[in-house]
Formats: C-alpha cells, sequence, structure tokens
C-alpha cells in the first residue's frame, strides 16, 4: 500500500461525487419530459420515432402492461441477436471470414447481452465479425442498458406518484434514455477514446513485424465505439478477448481512470435523480451514502489483501504485492480499484485476472455480486435493486417500533414485501443451485482449471456473475461448452427478469397508493440511522443466503494459503 495509491482512489470518489448533481438533473428534466439543451436537435428525432413506431407518447402504461413491452422487446431482441449469430459467415463486413457461431454459444452470448450480462464464453476478435460486433453486441448494449434505466425510472414513479394506475410507457423511458442520454455521452465518449489510441476502423487484421524480426497480427475494428457504450451502461463485453487489459481497449492511464469513473457515472447519478422526483434530495443522497460505505470497504479489503500478497510467495520473500495477472502499466492500486468497480456496478469489463487475486482479494468482487450489485450496480439495476432492499430495510424497522412500515409517505404492506423477496431470493437459488449442480455432474467438473477450494469458487463465481448479470468471470474456467453455455444462459434469463417483474409489481402498487402526510412517528429515512440500519440489511441477508458458498470458497482458499497450501493461482 501507499499514500500514492488511496490518493487515486479517493480521487476517483470525488469525481464521481462530482457528477452526481449535474447529470442526475439532467436525467430528472429528460424523464420528465420537460425540454433540454439537447432538445433542439433531438426532439424532432424523437417525434419522428414515435410516428414511425405508431407510439402515443401520451398514453401511459400500466405495470403489467408496461412489464409485457419490455418482455416482448426482449423476445424479438433474442431472435435478431441469436439469428445474427448463426449466419455471420455469410454476411458483410466479416474481413477475417469467421464462421457461423455454435447453437449453443450462440444462445449464451444472445441471453447475455439482452440481460445486460455480456458474459462472453468466446475470444471476440476470434469469433465475431465487425457487423456482429456493431449491429448485434453494440446495438444490445444500448438497448439493456436503456432498458435498466427506463425500469428503475418506473419504479421511482411508484415512489413519486399517489392514486395512480399507470408507472410510464415502456417505449417513451426506452427512446428517451437512448437519444437524450446514452448516444451522447458515447458519441463524445467515443471520441475521447480514439484521442487515447483505441482504434475505431472497418480495416482487417494488420500484419506487422516486431522488433525481434517475427510478423505479428493486430486486430483492428471499431473497437472504440463498442467500449464507450460497455462502460457507460455497465454491459460488459469485449471487443477483445483481454477485455481492458488490452491496450486496444485500454491503452493509458487516463482511459483507464476514465473508464472506470464512467462505469459508476449514470448509476451513481440515478440516486440523485430518485431524491429531485420523490421531491427530497436527502433520500437520494442517503442511498448513495449506503452504496459509498459499502464500496469503500470492499476497495480497502481489496487494495490491503493485494498489497500484502500472496502467503506463499512472502515465505518465498518476493515482496512488493500480487503483481500475478495484472498489467504492470496499471499496478495493484488501478486494478484493484477496477475490480471493485466492475462488479460493484454489475459491468463486467475487466483489466486484470481476477482469477489471480488472492484469495480475499477475490472474495470481494465475489461479495458484491452476490448482494445483488446494489453497490451502485447497472445502469437502472443498481437503483432498482436497492430500492427493493430499502423496502425490506422499513419493513424490519417497523416491526421493531410496532408500526405499519412507511416509506416517502407510502405504506409497505404484505404484497411489497412479498415481491421484494422474490426478486432477492431468485438470485441466491440461481447462483448456489447451478453451483451445486456443476459441482456434482461430470460436464461440471471438466469445467475448472483448478482443484480444490479454488476451483469451487471458479465455479461459483461463474454462476455468481451470471444471475448478477455481471458478466465477468474468474478466468479460470473453461466454459464454452453445452452445460455450461445453456445454465449459464437460464442463470442470466432469471437473474435478470425474475427481479425486474417483481420490481415493476411494487411501482404498481406503490402508485396506486395515496400518500400519507410524515408525522411525529415516521420512521426518518434520510439520516445516518437509515444509512446504517440499510447496510446492516444488505449485509444480514447476503450473508444468510450466501455463508454456505463463502465458507466453502475463498475463505477456506485463504485459510489454506496461509496453511501454506496452493489451490491454483489464487491460493
Amino acid at each position: 500500500m501507499s499514500l500514492n495509491g488511496w490518493i487515486q482512489i479517493a480521487l476517483f470518489g470525488a469525481v464521481v461525487l462530482a457528477l452526481v448533481k449535474p447529470l442526475g438533473g439532467y436525467m430528472t428534466r429528460v424523464f420528465s419530459g420537460e425540454r433540454t439543451f439537447l432538445s433542439p436537435v433531438i426532439a424532432p428525432m424523437e417525434r419522428g420515432l414515435y410516428r414511425l413506431a405508431g407510439i402515443d407518447r401520451a398514453q401511459e402504461q400500466h405495470w403489467l402492461a408496461y412489464a409485457g413491452a419490455m418482455l416482448l422487446f426482449h423476445v424479438f431482441g433474442f431472435l435478431a441477436l441469436y439469428g445474427l449469430l448463426r449466419v455471420q459467415d455469410v454476411l458483410p463486413l466479416n474481413p477475417a471470414g469467421q464462421g457461423a457461431v455454435a447453437p449453443d454459444l450462440a444462445f449464451n452470448t444472445a441471453v447475455s447481452f439482452i440481460t445486460n450480462t455480456n458474459w462472453q464464453s468466446y475470444g471476440g476478435e476470434t469469433t465475431l465479425s465487425y457487423l456482429t460486433q456493431m449491429l448485434g453486441l453494440t446495438h444490445q448494449n444500448f438497448l439493456s442498458a436503456a432498458t435498466g434505466i427506463a425500469l428503475s425510472i418506473a419504479l421511482v414513479r411508484g415512489f413519486s406518484r399517489a392514486s395512480a394506475r399507470t408507472v410510464g410507457s415502456f417505449w417513451v423511458d426506452l427512446t428517451r434514455t437512448t437519444l437524450y442520454v446514452l448516444l451522447p455521452l458515447c458519441i463524445v465518449y467515443t471520441l475521447f477514446l480514439v484521442l487515447q489510441g483505441i482504434p475505431q476502423t472497418l480495416a482487417p487484421s494488420l500484419e506487422v513485424t516486431t522488433l525481434e524480426g517475427g510478423r505479428q497480427t493486430l486486430a483492428l475494428g471499431p473497437v472504440a465505439s463498442q467500449v464507450a457504450i460497455k462502460m457507460l451502461g455497465t454491459n460488459g463485453g469485449g471487443f477483445f478477448n483481454a477485455n481492458a487489459a488490452h491496450p486496444f481497449e485500454n491503452p493509458t492511464a487516463l482511459s483507464n481512470f476514465v473508464q472506470m469513473v464512467s462505469i459508476f457515472a449514470i448509476g451513481a447519478a440515478l440516486t440523485n435523480v430518485f431524491g429531485r422526483m420523490v421531491g427530497d434530495e436527502r433520500q437520494g443522497w442517503a442511498i448513495l451514502g449506503a452504496m459509498g460505505a459499502l464500496f469503500l470497504s470492499g476497495i480497502a479489503v481489496v487494495y490491503v489483501a493485494e498489497s500484502a500478497g500472496s502467503p506463499v510467495l512472502n515465505a518465498l520473500h518476493l515482496a512488493g504485492g500480487n503483481m500475478e495477472g495484472k498489467e504492470v502499466r496499471f499496478g495493484i492500486v488501478a486494478s484493484s480499484l477496477f475490480a471493485v468497480v466492475t462488479t460493484a456496478a454489475s459491468c463486467g469489463a475487466v483489466n486484470a485476472m481476477h482469477d489471480s487475486f488472492t484469495a480475499l482479494g477475490g472474495m470481494i468482487p465475489l461479495i458484491n455480486m452476490e448482494l445483488g450489485e446494489v453497490i451502485v450496480g447497472g445502469v437502472g439495476a443498481g437503483l432498482y435493486g436497492m430500492l427493493v432492499f430499502v423496502i425490506v430495510t422499513i419493513f424490519v424497522a417497523g416491526l421493531m417500533v410496532g408500526r405499519t412500515p412507511e416509506y416517502l409517505g407510502k405504506k409497505i404492506e404484505g404484497r411489497e414485501v412479498k415481491m421484494a423477496m422474490l426478486a432477492i431470493l431468485c438470485l441466491p437459488l440461481m447462483m448456489l443451485g447451478f453451483t451445486a449442480l456443476a459441482t456434482v455432474v461430470a460436464s461440471g467438473l471438466a469445467g475448472p482449471a483448478n482443484a480444490g477450494p479454488h476451483g469451487f469458487s471458479e465455479i461459483l463465481y461463474a454462476y455468481t456473475s451470471a444471475a448478477a448479470n455481471n458478466g465477468s468471470a474468474f478466468g479460470g474456467l473453461t466454459a464454452n461448452t453445452a452445460f455450461y453455455n445453456t445454465t449459464l444462459g437460464i442463470g442470466m434469463l432469471f437473474g435478470r427478469f425474475f427481479v425486474i417483474v417483481p420490481a415493476l409489481a411494487i411501482a404498481g402498487s406503490l402508485a396506486a397508493k395515496k400518500t400519507l402526510p410524515a408525522s411525529a412517528g415516521t420512521f426518518p429515512t434520510h439520516g445516518i440511522l437509515f444509512v446504517g440500519l440499510l447496510v446492516g440489511v444488505i449485509l444480514i441477508v447476503g450473508g444468510l443466503t450466501f455463508f454456505p458458498a463463502l465458507a466453502l470458497g475463498p475463505i477456506v482458499e485463504h485459510l489454506a494459503g496461509a496453511a501454506g497450501q496452493t489451490f491454483g493461482a489464487g491460493g
């Protein structure tokens, strides 16, 4: 550890905080239908799209209609992407002559990108054509991110409205998110990335002569545009197999820092949108405070663990921390920070090999995902995931004081609590259920590269990443098999839609309720007491649901490593 490292972490936090209010204010105006500085340019395009699609932007939807539109939209998105992957070999913009993607891998990839997971069981530059990268993956990167934001706004309307039957229009929310938020930011961001040295071209791969006189093929392509939306939209899918560790995706220290900030930017700002739309910005700051407390705790553990290094290497007097699997140009602090940011925000992009982290260093990214990735979380997904925990917290607080739970003037009753628990419990069911299956069948046991606890962690991490819609991997698991492609795909679908639909049901239920005035007995939800209670509930619920897996995975691995036993790279 060093003072310089802690300064880098503090600077990252300061920049993210500085973006919360301006970006939150802008998005509030967008979703409230107010005029913005981009309206003269974008509003005509927006109206044109509505006319083309036959959408009345004044017509709002009941939560069931909102959910139905969202599900139907994703069914067609899956079919389109799956078909594109299966026939890419006969389509244009394929200078490397990539073949058609196998059925099980095409299923996994299509599900992965429509659910904002972006798990990749393949190497991008050796599997997909330029057309597939642009029309298929980048396209879904925008739409899956826009869907998450739209759904979070629908839930916020549930809290902010009273005696209402509607929660907005999915089509309008999706369109405005894409046109007013994601596209403008990505255009500017892409130009910055090109300035940093990331390629944006349709030229074929380049044959070069190395300094040693050998020949090397450098894969190129429309990289910068995909990197921009993969970070801003917390998608995470890399154009190249090495993802953000590849110099053509992340060439400089500045690009690395900006990419980390962009992962958190929209998710953090949505807490401010929440506060503004419910009429009390303090509520948004309280939620962001809970997110920040969990984030800072996680980065402290990872940075300390990676700086301390492996007990085995330390016994050999190889000091200097754990640099295995990390880019020298980024070092320990930037790699540790990136790992925590990407798993806290449901992004999945990586600039280091998580499989090579120390046991405790690898445990924090795993815990971030197991908690439902509510620590900022994916764009939109983090906010509605955190609000689900808020409902449980308010219910617990009501039980403690013997009063009917209330939040923002809305009574929290049995329906809301049941829907919240359904959304929370579907994740451990997918994560632990498929992990248990993979550890007892031959096709599952053939995947991990390591034996013992570390091999178990590789399997657990994969299913946790899939169900949490993160997409990152430990890296030691061979997942491009029919068994893993299918089961991981199912985990992604359940992890996305079995959280979204209950959240929309909560939105509809709350929107229909009357708003009650605050009284002397109302539990304040904007102070440090509420923040502490919310953090406690998140940790307790996460601990109760995942303790068996954690006890058998990274914690056992850490204890074994301290005893001088090794279980692979991270042992």
